[in-house]
């Protein structure tokens, strides 16, 4: 069973001294760091570790990622990620998370679209039964949440007429 919270916090930590730019702030780069960590944390908390790949023949690829810088974060900010889980099927997962900083401040967002591979012929396959149980089980619980005003949006820049 997922290991979030009742906030479904999946990830806490802090901004590092070597995550800042030029800015004095933390680099973009390291806002997707961390959104990264929060991925992992959600695989480790399901039981998508090594034995499971190695057990399966199976692992997850990221195919898409879009993130929106709302705040800055600064050197040894606090912080936490949250996940929810917008979408899914057999074999994709639509994840969105939010990075808050101290304070409760959002200061980014991240919405992924994960695909399950089959590694013996490096292509798209269904999850196994028993992590497909585990995101369908996550879809359950936040079925009723609302959806992220950042998620679904496109980039582009926005003409007057």
């Amino acid at each position: 069973m997922l290991k979030l919270n009742e906030n479904w916090m999946i990830l806490k930590d802090h901004v590092r001294e070597e995550w800042l730019d030029y800015n004095g702030h933390m680099n973009d780069a390291e806002y997707a760091r961390a959104f990264s960590w929060a991925g992992f944390r959600w695989m480790e908390d399901v039981g998508f570790n090594d034995d499971f790949r190695k057990k399966h023949q199976y692992t997850i690829f990221t195919l898409e990622s879009h993130i929106c810088y709302l705040a800055e974060m600064n050197r040894n900010e606090p912080f936490e990620v949250s996940l929810q889980l917008l979408d899914y099927d057999e074999k994709r997962v639509h994840f969105f998370f939010v990075l808050f900083g101290e304070d409760g401040k959002r200061a980014a967002t991240c919405e992924q679209m994960l695909i399950g591979i089959d590694q013996n012929i490096r292509r798209p396959a269904p999850f196994p039964a028993e992590l497909f149980e585990k995101i369908e089980s996550l879809g359950k619980r936040q079925a009723d949440l609302p959806q992220p005003k950042e998620a679904g949006r496109e980039i582009g820049i926005r003409r007057k007429n």
